[in-house]
């Protein structure tokens, strides 16, 4: 039976790089590094992300392509973690965000231009 997602995996133009953003603005940690380029890093209650080298480039500019669009990211300080953010130049996706009595949303892309999305829900969904 399957009982949960072990992780998501990004590639990367610039692996380490990436990795270290996630590390300085994201609250992960490195959990694994082959010492090849490829990278588990992991949050507090042990959702991880693969990252790993790119073999191509690809088209990021859509937020509605084909494909993982986004990661959301669940938050208990969403104010502050958005400052930290903005303070650091993420390009913002504003027309995605939603904030009401029940919910934020903030939606970002990382240095490799993928998209982020940190969430506040007052009432999680499970």
């Amino acid at each position: 039976m399957v009982y949960g997602l072990e992780h998501v995996a990004l590639c990367a133009k610039e692996p380490k790089k990436l990795v270290d953003w996630y590390v300085e603005y994201l609250n992960f940690r490195i959990v694994y590094d082959n010492g090849k380029g490829t990278y588990f890093i992991a949050l507090p209650e042990g959702d991880m992300i693969e990252i790993f080298a790119a073999d191509i480039d690809t088209d990021k500019s859509s937020s509605n392509g084909s494909g993982l669009r986004h990661l959301a990211l669940s938050v208990n300080d969403f104010e502050t973690v958005v400052e930290k953010l903005k303070g650091a130049g993420v390009q913002e996706l504003p027309e995605l965000a939603k904030v009401n009595d029940k919910i934020k949303t903030y939606f970002f892309r990382d240095p490799e231009g993928n998209i982020l999305h940190l969430i506040y829900r007052v009432d999680p969904l499970y």
